[in-house]
């Protein structure tokens, strides 16, 4: 680790390398809200924030878990759910007067064709302004999920080029319905009323556990405190007299 009287100790997030602040700063400059893409390997998150002194607030947001309930039963880390999961966060942005962002892909590289530009195409659809190149989006072929679909016939037509869907279980009958099952959800979706989409979600209930831990914490009654001590007062000093009179060594006294 460096040293000396000059070093400044790098934030937090920039340490664990997760946030490039030089990048954040210019996207801060810009003064519009960000579309927040972030991806894992099971996942895709979109959300829409604003920057303010206290930090960063959310306006709008979707997770791909959320697109079972829109007849979506592939996988959530895919391309065509990352579409759906920007068009469901721009959606429900626009119904809340939020209808212009700009891009943060956070530390990802920023890949053509790839789910983030995926998400991206599903904002833009979504009535959304959003500064982009049109040769970053990926085509409606993939967006749909087509690619998914050639890809599962010719390996499992090829098995000695590999098992890439080996693992898929049940759920091999699916995965020739992706395309359609694309055209229900994204229908779905733009059929949601403006009032559904304006809601928040409630926040979480606690379990069991914790109400019955705050129960007993409200009917404990608080500690008194112990009184305080009182510090206890100097003794006098003894006053010795260096006037005539004071004795002198193994005799009487000084003349």
């Amino acid at each position: 680790m460096k040293e000396g009287p000059t070093y400044r100790v790098k934030f937090r997030r920039r340490r664990e390398g997760r946030t490039n602040y030089y990048r954040r700063r210019r996207l801060l400059q810009s003064g519009s809200p960000r579309l927040v893409v972030r991806k894992t390997n099971t996942r895709v998150i979109v959300q829409l924030t604003e920057a303010k002194v206290i930090g960063d607030s959310t306006v709008a947001a979707a997770v791909s878990s959320e697109l079972s309930k829109y007849g979506w039963d592939a996988g959530t880390g895919n391309l065509p759910a990352a579409y759906l999961t920007g068009l469901l966060a721009g959606l429900r942005a626009d119904a809340r007067g939020l209808k212009h962002a700009v891009l943060d892909v956070g530390l990802h590289p920023p890949v053509r064709g790839s789910r983030l530009y995926a998400a991206l195409k599903g904002a833009l659809d979504a009535g959304m302004d959003i500064p982009h190149n049109p040769d970053v989006l990926p085509d409606e072929a993939r967006l749909s999920g087509e690619h998914i679909v050639a890809a599962y016939k010719h390996f499992s037509e090829n098995h000695s080029e590999g098992h890439h869907f080996s693992a898929l279980g049940k759920k091999k009958t699916t995965l020739t319905a992706i395309p359609t099952q694309f055209k229900k959800a994204k229908q779905a979706m733009l059929a949601i009323p403006k009032a559904e989409l304006k809601k928040k979600k409630p926040a979480a209930k606690k379990s069991k556990a914790a109400q019955k831990k705050l129960a007993k914490k409200k009917k404990e009654k608080p500690l008194e405190k112990p009184p305080r001590a009182t510090p206890r007062k100097p003794k006098p000093k003894k006053l010795i007299s260096r006037g005539k009179g004071k004795k002198g060594r193994k005799g009487g006294t000084k003349r």
